[in-house]
């Protein structure tokens, strides 16, 4: 679902001194423009942390959402280098909708995997070939011994007949059974929008970081109101039944870190955004590739098995 930022109405003070504060920065720069300067830039942060610090379940989904929010390929750019990526599945063809390559994580070799939405996010992302892909790379990390990072951001499969034709349903199958079992570590990184078995389907690891604003959700916002309520408007009401805020899934035990964001979202601050994420995913790894595989595997099936067990010790 396409989402401009002209609908955000939560952050419209805020967008309001960023103008003006874009119109100062273009005159000449005097003592008096300097003081209303720094005081709208104070006024700046000072709402983005009152407004961000108060966000409801269904404004995290927007600001996950968000067009300028960064999307794996801005992650990927900034956190990896000799990034080589790889193509296709073997058996239908290329699909942009999930990115994968080789790559190095300050000087270690490892596999990313990510979805790769486009600007501006819309219902429906990657394709069968997409996930087959992501798999046949990930066996590929296997048999040469190099760490998985994977990114997630998707809200959902593509919904067409070419992609039920070619076994979405399938592919998304196949994937969370192989990923059980892979031997290197595997680690998950919820970036933005993670909705359903799409999602799913990039997300079986060892340890999942999850970025402050980012959801994580059986099914999109929408999709939830329809199903819970029969009306897809009840988006309110779906997103806070979905308990898909990353302090939610914390407690839930769903994923196992809430990654900072910087004041305002990462959309504010992209660069600082995947600073942020870079020492959270370093000490990660250090730990996954001190253990051996053997345990690794045992520990992520013992994870695995651990879900939903939080909610009821809670109820």
């Amino acid at each position: 679902m396409a989402t401009s930022a002209a609908s955000y109405e939560f952050d419209e003070p805020i967008n309001a001194l960023l103008s003006r504060v874009e119109a100062l920065c273009l005159m000449p720069r005097t003592p008096a423009r300097q003081h209303e300067l720094d005081g709208l830039r104070a006024r700046v942060r000072q709402l983005r942390q009152e407004i961000y610090s108060n966000l409801t379940p269904w404004q995290r989904v927007l600001v996950a959402r968000h067009p300028r929010r960064p999307r794996t390929r801005d992650h990927l750019l900034r956190l990896f280098t000799d990034f080589t990526e790889l193509h296709g599945d073997r058996r239908f063809g290329d699909d942009p909708g999930v990115v994968a390559g080789f790559a190095r994580f300050d000087g270690d070799a490892v596999l990313v995997v990510g979805h790769q939405r486009p600007r501006p996010p819309v219902a429906g992302g990657a394709r069968p070939e997409g996930y087959r892909k992501a798999l046949r790379c990930m066996k590929l990390a296997e048999k040469f011994d190099r760490p998985i990072i994977t990114f997630v951001d998707s809200a959902g499969g593509a919904p067409d007949v070419g992609s039920e034709d070619r076994g979405l349903a399938d592919a998304i199958a196949h994937n969370l059974r192989e990923m059980t079992m892979l031997e290197v570590p595997v680690v998950v990184v919820v970036v933005g929008e993670g909705s359903g078995g799409s999602a799913l389907a990039l997300a079986v690891g060892d340890y999942i970081l999850m970025l402050e604003y980012a959801v994580y959700s059986v099914a999109p916002v929408e999709s939830g109101a329809v199903m819970l309520w029969g009306d897809a408007a009840r988006t309110t009401d779906a997103a806070d039944a979905l308990k898909l805020t990353a302090s939610d899934l914390v407690r839930l035990g769903v994923i196992d870190e809430v990654v900072p964001e910087p004041l305002g979202g990462a959309h504010a601050d992209p660069i600082g955004a995947t600073r942020l994420l870079a020492q959270p995913l370093r000490s990660t790894l250090d730990r996954l590739t001190s253990m051996s595989s053997t345990t690794r595997v045992n520990e992520r099936y013992a994870r695995l098995r651990r879900l939903g067990l939080a909610g009821i010790d809670g109820a």
